[in-house]
């Protein structure tokens, strides 16, 4: 597949914007990446699940926790913080389920404070958005 759509630099900057906020968090570099993949592999971004598999590794995630993580709920492999972290990263991303989200929002509450679910959620929104972006754009990957 070629790719569709060139992204205008306006539209790159704002989502960069994003990005930048989100490596000036408190939140674990390892946890962020795990919520950027679990978004990916729901929305079948093949670019953001290669690009963020390669940058968990980089950040000391390890390849097993990667391999299973679609089925994260079946491993002792993550942490309850991950664990209510994973919960919230799909309740937003199919996001049409409102009750998925409140349950999934209370038991994130017990392991973050404001801030942190503050930081949690824009990660949601923002991988979300390059997911629609890289899907619809067709952004290649690169074969290594």
């Amino acid at each position: 597949m070629g790719q569709r759509l060139e992204i205008e630099q306006g539209v790159y900057k704002a989502m960069m914007g994003m990005e930048s906020y989100l490596s000036e968090s408190e939140l674990p570099k390892t946890l962020l990446e795990l919520i950027k993949m679990r978004s990916s592999q729901i929305n079948g971004c093949a670019f953001c699940m290669d690009m963020h598999a390669t940058d968990a590794i980089t950040k000391g995630e390890t390849s097993q926790r990667l391999h299973v993580l679609s089925a994260w709920r079946e491993t002792h492999f993550f942490t309850s913080e991950e664990k209510a972290a994973l919960a919230l990263t799909e309740a937003v991303t199919i996001v049409q389920d409102h009750e998925k989200i409140e349950k999934a929002f209370k038991e994130a509450s017990l392991h973050f404070d404001k801030k942190r679910l503050n930081d949690i959620l824009a990660a949601i929104v923002t991988i979300n958005g390059w997911n629609r972006i890289a899907i619809t754009a067709g952004m290649p990957i690169e074969k290594q």
